[in-house]
C-alpha cells in the first residue's frame, strides 16, 4: 500500500459527553466535533503540553471543540461551562491520541 492512500483530508468527528452528571444536569447528552486528524503542529502541541499547564491545555483543546460546521464553539465572547469544558477536554484528549 501507497502511505498517499492513507492521507485524506480531516473529517469532523461526533463526541458525545454522556456521563451521568452531564446528562442530569443539563438534561441529555452533549454533543461537539473534533476533525479525525490534526495538523502535525497541533498533535505535537497536544502531545507535549503539560497537565499543569492548564491554561495552554485551554488555549489549544479551544480550538480542537468543534461545532456540527468545523468552526470553534469557544471564542473571546463565548465560553463553555467549567464543568462541559473539563469532560470535552478529556475527550478531545482521548479522540486524538488514538
Amino acid at each position: 500500500m501507497n502511505l498517499t492512500e492513507l492521507a485524506t483530508k480531516p473529517q469532523l468527528t461526533k463526541i458525545t459527553i454522556d456521563s451521568d452528571v452531564i446528562v442530569e444536569k443539563y438534561g441529555e447528552a452533549v454533543d461537539f466535533y473534533v476533525f479525525d486528524r490534526l495538523p502535525l503542529d497541533k498533535y505535537t502541541q497536544l502531545a507535549s503540553v503539560k497537565t499543569e499547564d492548564f491554561s495552554s491545555m485551554i488555549d489549544l483543546v479551544k480550538e480542537l471543540i468543534l461545532d456540527q460546521d468545523g468552526q470553534p464553539v469557544m471564542d473571546d465572547d463565548h465560553v463553555l461551562p467549567t464543568d462541559l469544558l473539563n469532560e470535552a477536554m478529556v475527550k478531545v484528549v482521548e479522540s486524538v491520541g488514538k
